[in-house]
């Protein structure tokens, strides 16, 4: 059922979120100061690529000072607004039964999306 939902996922506009992460890791890598927000990005763009059968999980390191400084950093900035696309995509494709899987992956997806330095997809 994972593979089946995951391309499912994919057509359904997974694979475009995916290359949107990825090309916005690549635009903060280019800088010295975005290289830790880059490599978030890149794993979000990884975890987008085949969300079913994944579940969320605290980082290791996920309740330091460092940590914590990013994720109040990533979520002034842009945390909020990825979260944010990722709660009405879900909310969007809850709407019909069908959907309805997909849209709690996009839920799952909105929590990592808000605090990628204390969570994870695993």
């Amino acid at each position: 059922m994972t593979l089946l939902g995951n391309i499912i996922w994919l057509i359904l506009g997974g694979l475009l979120i995916s290359i949107v992460y990825f090309l916005g890791g690549l635009v903060f890598c280019v800088t010295i100061v975005g290289i830790p927000f880059g490599l978030k990005l890149f794993a979000l763009g990884r975890a987008v690529l085949s969300p079913f059968g994944k579940e969320v999980k605290p980082t290791q390191g996920g309740s330091g000072m460092v940590a914590m400084l990013f994720n109040v950093v990533w979520l002034v900035l842009f945390g909020w607004e990825i979260a944010l696309v990722h709660f009405l995509g879900g909310l969007l494709y809850a709407i019909t039964i069908i959907g309805i899987p997909i849209a709690m992956q996009h839920f799952k997806l909105a929590k990592v999306g808000l605090f990628p330095f204390s969570y994870k997809l695993e």
